[in-house]
């Protein structure tokens, strides 16, 4: 049911109490008591029939995050390189995949904890698979404390045991610098050699890169995922691209790998 049937609604209905000629003239037309009347006409309407209001509102979020989603689709076909082809970005799975899956995550989001496992199981599952993981740490200055670790951690060729660690850590309690430090040496990094690349500039910009990038695709939040058919990093540019806003599970992101093997 959409807002023009309510509309429709209240003009029958006030075809019959104002008459008919009322409603064929501009409202402007209408007299104080004519427009208090349609007013009464309205309110009465939506108490009695509230629903058919929530649709409406409905509908229309629905109609506004399709308009999003295609439109962030339609950049990143223009920033398909950034997105897939970034050599800075650290990636799991098999780096010379068919396809490849993107994330847009935080630390911190506890959507994006919720579906670690899931990216953890496709890797697994799917020898196919090229997993890029694009730090965007937007809760705060402990998630830019812990995405900064991380790439810390990749320059140390650790960064997926990391990666888990940090999930992991962040599923059972809230993360702290302390419990990120604590999650790096579980994984056995060399804690001088994390701190010090945490603080340089090389990791700083690429977090700054990861922001600018994820502004340019309008993205609302995280977890963000973008799935295209791929080859060689080098060798390809993805010309059919899938976006996927928020959380899902593991098996409609393996219907979507599937579909884009094909």
């Amino acid at each position: 049911m959409k807002l023009t049937r309510i509309f429709t609604a209240i003009i029958a209905v006030a075809g019959l109490t104002l008459g008919a000629s009322a409603y064929a003239a501009d409202t402007t037309t209408l007299t104080p008591g004519q427009k208090a009347q349609v007013e009464t006409i309205i309110h009465d309407y939506i108490m009695k029939n509230p629903d058919v209001v929530i649709e409406a509102v409905k509908g229309m979020q629905e109609k506004q995050f399709d308009q999003m989603r295609q439109k962030t689709q339609e950049v990143a076909l223009k920033k398909a390189g950034d997105i897939f082809n970034a050599a800075i970005d650290p990636v799991v799975g098999n780096p010379k995949g068919k396809v490849t899956l993107v994330e847009f995550f935080d630390y911190q989001c506890p959507h994006c904890v919720d579906m670690a496992p899931a990216i953890e199981g496709l890797v697994k599952s799917n020898a196919g698979l090229r997993v890029v993981l694009k730090e965007f740490p937007i809760r705060g200055e402990v998630s830019v404390y812990a995405a900064k670790a991380a790439l810390a951690a990749n320059k140390q060729g650790k960064y997926w045991e990391f990666h888990q660690a940090l999930m992991k850590s962040g599923s059972a309690a809230p993360l702290t610098d302390d419990s990120v430090l604590a999650a790096a040496k579980s994984v056995g990094l060399d804690m001088d050699k994390l701190k010090t690349d945490m603080n340089s500039d090389a990791v700083d910009q690429q977090v700054k890169g990861n922001y600018k990038l994820a502004q340019d695709l309008q993205l609302m939040g995280t977890p963000a995922l973008f799935i295209a058919k791929t080859t060689l990093p080098k060798d390809a540019t993805p010309t059919v691209i899938e976006f996927i806003p928020g959380q899902v599970d593991q098996k409609y992101l393996q219907s979507s790998i599937d579909k884009a093997s094909h």
